[in-house]
Protein backbone atom coordinates (compact mmCIF):
# COMPACT_ATOMS: atom_id res chain seq x y z
CA UNK A 1 0.00 0.00 0.00
CA UNK A 2 1.09 3.55 -0.92
CA UNK A 3 1.25 6.03 2.21
CA UNK A 4 -2.68 7.58 1.49
CA UNK A 5 -3.77 4.39 1.27
CA UNK A 6 -3.69 3.51 -2.71
CA UNK A 7 -2.69 0.10 -3.43
CA UNK A 8 0.72 0.72 -5.60
CA UNK A 9 0.90 -1.66 -8.75
CA UNK A 10 4.63 -3.94 -7.96
CA UNK A 11 6.53 -5.44 -10.82
CA UNK A 12 5.87 -8.67 -11.34
CA UNK A 13 7.44 -11.78 -13.33
CA UNK A 14 4.87 -11.46 -16.32
CA UNK A 15 4.29 -14.72 -17.86
CA UNK A 16 2.58 -14.81 -21.23
CA UNK A 17 1.77 -19.05 -21.22
CA UNK A 18 -1.69 -19.38 -22.53
CA UNK A 19 -4.65 -20.75 -20.12
CA UNK A 20 -2.17 -19.96 -17.26
CA UNK A 21 -3.30 -17.25 -14.78
CA UNK A 22 -1.05 -14.25 -13.98
CA UNK A 23 -1.43 -12.50 -11.08
CA UNK A 24 0.18 -9.04 -11.90
CA UNK A 25 -1.28 -7.01 -9.01
CA UNK A 26 -2.95 -7.47 -6.07
CA UNK A 27 -6.40 -6.57 -7.97
CA UNK A 28 -5.40 -8.18 -11.48
CA UNK A 29 -5.30 -11.56 -13.09
CA UNK A 30 -4.28 -12.36 -16.49
CA UNK A 31 -5.26 -15.30 -18.97
CA UNK A 32 -3.76 -15.31 -22.24
CA UNK A 33 -6.16 -16.61 -25.18
CA UNK A 34 -4.65 -19.66 -27.19
CA UNK A 35 -4.87 -17.51 -30.41
CA UNK A 36 -1.18 -16.36 -31.01
CA UNK A 37 -0.33 -14.72 -34.56
CA UNK A 38 0.93 -11.36 -36.49
CA UNK A 39 -1.38 -9.29 -35.26
CA UNK A 40 -2.11 -10.57 -31.71
CA UNK A 41 1.19 -11.65 -30.70
CA UNK A 42 1.30 -14.36 -27.54
CA UNK A 43 -2.76 -14.20 -28.12
CA UNK A 44 -5.58 -11.52 -26.72
CA UNK A 45 -5.06 -11.05 -22.78
CA UNK A 46 -8.08 -11.65 -20.80
CA UNK A 47 -8.07 -9.97 -17.28
CA UNK A 48 -9.88 -10.75 -13.73
CA UNK A 49 -10.39 -7.48 -11.98
CA UNK A 50 -11.38 -7.81 -8.27
CA UNK A 51 -11.16 -10.75 -5.68
CA UNK A 52 -14.69 -11.01 -3.88
CA UNK A 53 -16.10 -9.79 -6.90
CA UNK A 54 -14.75 -10.40 -10.45
CA UNK A 55 -14.95 -8.15 -14.00
CA UNK A 56 -13.74 -9.96 -16.79
CA UNK A 57 -12.49 -7.88 -19.17
CA UNK A 58 -12.16 -8.50 -22.67
CA UNK A 59 -13.15 -12.78 -22.98
CA UNK A 60 -11.71 -13.08 -25.98
CA UNK A 61 -12.36 -15.39 -28.29
CA UNK A 62 -14.93 -18.13 -28.11
CA UNK A 63 -12.79 -21.13 -27.31
CA UNK A 64 -13.74 -23.55 -24.48
CA UNK A 65 -10.42 -24.27 -23.11
CA UNK A 66 -10.26 -20.49 -22.86
CA UNK A 67 -13.65 -20.08 -21.25
CA UNK A 68 -12.57 -23.14 -18.72
CA UNK A 69 -9.62 -20.92 -17.78
CA UNK A 70 -11.41 -18.39 -17.39
CA UNK A 71 -14.01 -19.75 -15.14
CA UNK A 72 -11.88 -21.90 -12.92
CA UNK A 73 -9.89 -18.31 -11.62
CA UNK A 74 -13.20 -16.57 -11.32
CA UNK A 75 -16.03 -19.30 -10.12
CA UNK A 76 -19.28 -18.04 -8.82
CA UNK A 77 -17.27 -14.39 -8.14
CA UNK A 78 -17.46 -12.99 -11.84
CA UNK A 79 -19.78 -10.70 -11.78
CA UNK A 80 -19.59 -8.64 -14.84
CA UNK A 81 -17.98 -8.67 -18.29
CA UNK A 82 -16.56 -5.80 -19.61
CA UNK A 83 -15.41 -5.63 -23.43
CA UNK A 84 -12.82 -2.77 -24.65
CA UNK A 85 -14.23 -3.13 -28.50
CA UNK A 86 -15.82 -5.97 -30.28
CA UNK A 87 -13.26 -6.90 -32.67
CA UNK A 88 -13.14 -10.89 -33.42
CA UNK A 89 -9.94 -11.18 -31.26
CA UNK A 90 -11.22 -9.66 -28.22
CA UNK A 91 -15.13 -10.35 -27.80
CA UNK A 92 -16.95 -13.33 -29.37
CA UNK A 93 -16.24 -15.23 -26.15
CA UNK A 94 -18.65 -12.57 -24.10
CA UNK A 95 -22.16 -14.43 -24.74
CA UNK A 96 -20.85 -18.20 -23.87
CA UNK A 97 -19.42 -16.80 -20.62
CA UNK A 98 -22.42 -14.54 -19.73
CA UNK A 99 -24.57 -17.73 -20.15
CA UNK A 100 -21.81 -19.94 -17.90
CA UNK A 101 -21.58 -17.09 -15.60
CA UNK A 102 -24.95 -15.00 -15.69
CA UNK A 103 -22.53 -12.50 -15.75
CA UNK A 104 -23.82 -9.00 -17.01
CA UNK A 105 -22.43 -7.49 -20.07
CA UNK A 106 -21.11 -3.85 -20.57
CA UNK A 107 -19.95 -2.53 -23.36
CA UNK A 108 -19.76 1.23 -25.52
CA UNK A 109 -22.54 -0.48 -27.52
CA UNK A 110 -24.65 -2.80 -29.15
CA UNK A 111 -22.01 -4.26 -32.35
CA UNK A 112 -20.87 -6.95 -34.18
CA UNK A 113 -23.12 -9.43 -32.94
CA UNK A 114 -22.35 -8.05 -29.23
CA UNK A 115 -25.84 -7.02 -27.31
CA UNK A 116 -24.73 -5.42 -24.28
CA UNK A 117 -26.56 -5.53 -20.91
CA UNK A 118 -25.22 -2.16 -19.99
CA UNK A 119 -23.81 0.31 -22.29
CA UNK A 120 -20.92 2.29 -20.78
CA UNK A 121 -20.11 5.65 -21.99
CA UNK A 122 -17.18 7.65 -21.17
CA UNK A 123 -17.20 8.23 -17.30
CA UNK A 124 -19.29 5.43 -16.32
CA UNK A 125 -18.00 3.03 -13.80
CA UNK A 126 -18.33 -0.48 -12.35
CA UNK A 127 -18.75 -0.61 -8.65
CA UNK A 128 -17.55 -3.55 -6.82
CA UNK A 129 -17.01 -4.41 -3.20
CA UNK A 130 -13.57 -3.79 -3.50
CA UNK A 131 -12.64 -1.49 -6.58
CA UNK A 132 -13.95 1.07 -9.28
CA UNK A 133 -13.10 0.72 -12.41
CA UNK A 134 -13.95 3.31 -14.79
CA UNK A 135 -14.98 3.37 -18.77
CA UNK A 136 -12.56 5.70 -20.95
CA UNK A 137 -13.72 6.05 -24.18
CA UNK A 138 -10.87 5.65 -26.82
CA UNK A 139 -12.19 6.16 -30.33
CA UNK A 140 -9.63 5.89 -32.76
CA UNK A 141 -8.63 1.71 -33.37
CA UNK A 142 -12.14 1.06 -33.25
CA UNK A 143 -15.21 4.01 -32.76
CA UNK A 144 -16.56 1.79 -29.72
CA UNK A 145 -13.30 1.44 -27.91
CA UNK A 146 -12.91 1.69 -24.50
CA UNK A 147 -10.25 1.76 -21.80
CA UNK A 148 -10.82 0.80 -18.18
CA UNK A 149 -9.00 2.69 -15.21
CA UNK A 150 -8.64 0.81 -11.99
CA UNK A 151 -8.60 3.43 -9.80
CA UNK A 152 -7.02 1.51 -6.61
CA UNK A 153 -3.97 1.10 -8.84
CA UNK A 154 -4.49 3.53 -10.70
CA UNK A 155 -4.08 1.03 -13.76
CA UNK A 156 -5.49 1.14 -17.21
CA UNK A 157 -6.74 -1.78 -19.05
CA UNK A 158 -5.94 -0.46 -22.49
CA UNK A 159 -7.71 -2.98 -25.16
CA UNK A 160 -5.94 -2.31 -28.46
CA UNK A 161 -5.45 1.73 -27.40
CA UNK A 162 -1.95 0.98 -26.49
CA UNK A 163 0.21 -2.86 -26.29
CA UNK A 164 3.52 -3.74 -25.41
CA UNK A 165 6.06 -4.21 -28.33
CA UNK A 166 3.98 -3.00 -31.48
CA UNK A 167 1.90 -0.33 -32.95
CA UNK A 168 -2.11 -0.37 -33.52
CA UNK A 169 -3.40 -0.40 -36.91
CA UNK A 170 -5.85 2.28 -37.82
CA UNK A 171 -8.44 0.87 -40.40
CA UNK A 172 -10.84 3.95 -41.82
CA UNK A 173 -13.64 4.73 -41.85
CA UNK A 174 -14.18 2.97 -37.90
CA UNK A 175 -10.29 3.43 -37.88
CA UNK A 176 -9.57 7.74 -37.55
CA UNK A 177 -5.90 8.76 -37.11
CA UNK A 178 -6.89 12.15 -35.64
CA UNK A 179 -9.38 10.16 -33.16
CA UNK A 180 -6.54 7.47 -31.92
CA UNK A 181 -4.30 10.52 -31.65
CA UNK A 182 -6.61 12.95 -29.37
CA UNK A 183 -7.58 9.39 -27.29
CA UNK A 184 -3.54 8.81 -26.66
CA UNK A 185 -3.19 12.45 -25.21
CA UNK A 186 -6.03 11.87 -23.06
CA UNK A 187 -4.62 8.54 -21.48
CA UNK A 188 -1.39 10.51 -21.44
CA UNK A 189 -3.12 13.38 -19.05
CA UNK A 190 -3.88 10.76 -16.66
CA UNK A 191 -2.33 9.58 -13.41
CA UNK A 192 -1.05 5.88 -14.47
CA UNK A 193 1.28 3.94 -12.70
CA UNK A 194 0.99 1.20 -15.38
CA UNK A 195 -0.99 -0.35 -18.26
CA UNK A 196 -2.54 -3.50 -18.70
CA UNK A 197 -2.70 -4.02 -22.89
CA UNK A 198 -4.59 -6.08 -25.03
CA UNK A 199 -1.71 -7.97 -26.26
CA UNK A 200 1.48 -8.98 -24.68
CA UNK A 201 3.37 -8.16 -21.12
CA UNK A 202 2.56 -4.89 -18.24
CA UNK A 203 3.74 -1.59 -19.45
CA UNK A 204 5.10 -0.45 -16.25
CA UNK A 205 6.39 2.78 -17.49
CA UNK A 206 3.30 4.25 -18.98
CA UNK A 207 4.04 7.81 -19.91
CA UNK A 208 7.38 6.65 -21.49
CA UNK A 209 4.83 4.36 -23.72
CA UNK A 210 2.03 6.91 -24.39
CA UNK A 211 5.03 9.42 -25.17
CA UNK A 212 6.45 7.43 -27.56
CA UNK A 213 3.29 6.20 -29.47
CA UNK A 214 2.24 9.80 -29.96
CA UNK A 215 5.93 10.59 -31.50
CA UNK A 216 5.76 7.75 -33.44
CA UNK A 217 2.91 8.38 -35.29
CA UNK A 218 3.59 11.91 -36.01
CA UNK A 219 6.73 10.78 -37.45
CA UNK A 220 5.13 8.53 -39.55
CA UNK A 221 2.45 11.10 -40.66
CA UNK A 222 5.32 13.22 -42.01
CA UNK A 223 7.21 10.49 -43.38
CA UNK A 224 3.52 10.25 -45.53
CA UNK A 225 3.72 14.02 -46.32
CA UNK A 226 6.99 14.14 -47.47
CA UNK A 227 6.78 10.94 -49.66
CA UNK A 228 3.30 11.78 -51.06
CA UNK A 229 5.07 16.07 -51.98
CA UNK A 230 7.75 13.93 -53.47
CA UNK A 231 5.63 12.78 -56.04
CA UNK A 232 3.02 14.82 -55.92
CA UNK A 233 0.47 12.97 -56.36
CA UNK A 234 0.49 9.26 -55.84
CA UNK A 235 -1.62 6.11 -54.54
CA UNK A 236 -1.34 4.32 -51.26
CA UNK A 237 0.19 1.33 -53.50
CA UNK A 238 3.33 3.65 -54.64
CA UNK A 239 3.46 5.31 -51.16
CA UNK A 240 3.49 2.07 -49.28
CA UNK A 241 6.76 0.30 -49.97
CA UNK A 242 8.35 4.32 -49.04
CA UNK A 243 6.59 4.84 -46.17
CA UNK A 244 6.67 1.45 -44.51
CA UNK A 245 10.14 0.43 -45.53
CA UNK A 246 11.00 -0.24 -41.99
CA UNK A 247 8.23 -2.61 -41.82
CA UNK A 248 8.69 -6.32 -42.81
CA UNK A 249 6.92 -6.88 -46.28
CA UNK A 250 4.28 -9.33 -45.00
CA UNK A 251 2.68 -6.75 -42.88
CA UNK A 252 2.35 -4.32 -46.21
CA UNK A 253 -1.21 -5.46 -46.85
CA UNK A 254 -2.53 -4.26 -43.08
CA UNK A 255 0.35 -1.29 -43.04
CA UNK A 256 -2.05 0.26 -45.56
CA UNK A 257 -4.27 0.71 -43.59
CA UNK A 258 -2.72 2.67 -41.21
CA UNK A 259 -1.23 4.98 -44.47
CA UNK A 260 -4.71 4.99 -45.57
CA UNK A 261 -5.75 6.73 -42.01
CA UNK A 262 -2.53 8.75 -42.05
CA UNK A 263 -3.90 10.59 -45.03
CA UNK A 264 -6.96 11.08 -43.92
CA UNK A 265 -6.34 13.14 -40.97
CA UNK A 266 -3.88 14.84 -43.21
CA UNK A 267 -6.98 15.78 -45.89
CA UNK A 268 -8.64 16.67 -42.68
CA UNK A 269 -5.53 19.36 -42.20
CA UNK A 270 -6.42 20.44 -45.46
CA UNK A 271 -2.76 19.29 -46.68
CA UNK A 272 -3.66 16.49 -48.94
CA UNK A 273 -6.60 15.89 -51.16
CA UNK A 274 -7.85 12.11 -52.19
CA UNK A 275 -9.68 9.11 -51.92
CA UNK A 276 -9.92 5.87 -50.87
CA UNK A 277 -7.46 2.73 -50.55
CA UNK A 278 -7.19 2.60 -54.81
CA UNK A 279 -7.43 6.69 -55.54
CA UNK A 280 -5.27 9.06 -56.17
CA UNK A 281 -3.69 11.39 -53.25
CA UNK A 282 -2.45 14.69 -53.79
CA UNK A 283 -0.56 17.16 -51.18
CA UNK A 284 -1.83 20.83 -51.47
CA UNK A 285 0.00 22.16 -49.00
Amino acid sequence: MSGDGRTETASVVDTLEPGVPCALSPLLRRIVAPNPGPMTGPGTNTYLVGVDEVVVVDPGPDDSSHLDAIEACGGERIRWIALTHTHPDHAPAAASLRERTGAELCAFSARDGIRPDRRLADGAVIDATEFRLRAVHTPGHAGNHLCYFLEEERLLLSGDHVMAGSTVVIKPPDGDMAAYLDSLRKVRAMPLRAIAPGHGPLIEEPNAVVDWYIAHRLEREQKVYDALAAHGSATIATLLPVVYGDVPEALHPVARYSLHAHLRKLAGDGRVVGTGLRGRWTVTS
